[in-house]
């Protein structure tokens, strides 16, 4: 069952990544409304999920917090590392494609929790599985949207970003059907939540929403940030 569902997540996910391709004409609100998914994603799913499973406090802080500022310093480290190699080689300047696939294959990394989740949820009941699914299924269309975009806003070709999309389409039902063999420790996966969403809300605060905003400050751009922070909020609401 799970990686029968995981399959409407791999559909979800192109049809994200397909509305990407289609609105390149409105570049500025496709990357404010993807700022404002990747901001919700953290703020409102990612970080809760990562406390309640990795909440163990180390040295008076949750380990899942440590984790979200390491994560966020990390992406920090490795798009500097990468900037200072691009000027090296006379590239002064432009955008470090390195950085966009790094981030894609975040999500994909990302998108196969979800299916672990999803299949370990059905392992619990079905009831539980059913509302993960939901859950799952309504924020992956976020996760190809997501993945194309950051694919792409970093210079790298089309067909790059297609492949990254079809790679975090597939991921789920990978994820899905590793359950079958074993389960990950809560904790693990815990740790691993809070770590990734450090890193998401560094690309969506330091480069999504800034490029946004930069050539076209207006106001629709600014309510699609909204839109794709309140999508997220009521994907949750339903899920909970």
């Amino acid at each position: 069952m799970a990686v029968f569902v995981a399959l409407g997540a791999f559909l979800m996910t192109l049809a994200g990544g397909w509305v990407a391709q289609r609105v390149t004409d409105r570049r500025h609100l496709v990357l404010g409304f993807a700022g404002g998914l990747m901001l919700g994603v953290v703020g409102l799913d990612l970080l809760p999920e990562a406390m309640e499973a990795a909440g163990t406090p180390v040295f008076g802080v949750p380990a899942a917090l440590l984790l979200f500022v390491g994560g966020f310093l990390v992406a920090h480290l490795v798009e500097g590392l990468l900037a200072v190699r691009q000027v090296a080689h006379g590239a002064s300047g432009e955008r470090v494609p390195q950085v966009g696939l790094t981030a894609a294959a975040a999500m994909v990394g990302h998108s196969l929790m979800d299916g672990i989740a999803l299949g370990a949820a059905f392992q619990v009941s079905g009831a539980i599985g059913v509302a993960v699914a939901l859950a799952v299924i309504s924020h992956d269309f976020a996760d190809g949207f997501n993945t194309y975009t950051l694919t792409s806003l970093y210079g790298n070709a089309r067909r790059k970003a297609l492949l990254m999309l079809f790679a975090a389409a597939l991921a789920p039902v990978v994820g899905a059907a590793t359950t079958l063999l074993f389960t990950l420790p809560e904790e693990l996966l815990g740790g691993y939540l809070g770590f990734f969403g450090g890193a998401l809300l560094y690309l969506a605060a330091a480069e999504i929403l800034p490029e946004a905003h930069h050539t076209h400050p207006a106001r629709s751009t600014l309510l699609c940030t909204i839109g794709g922070v309140g999508f997220i909020w009521l994907v949750v609401g339903i899920a909970e």
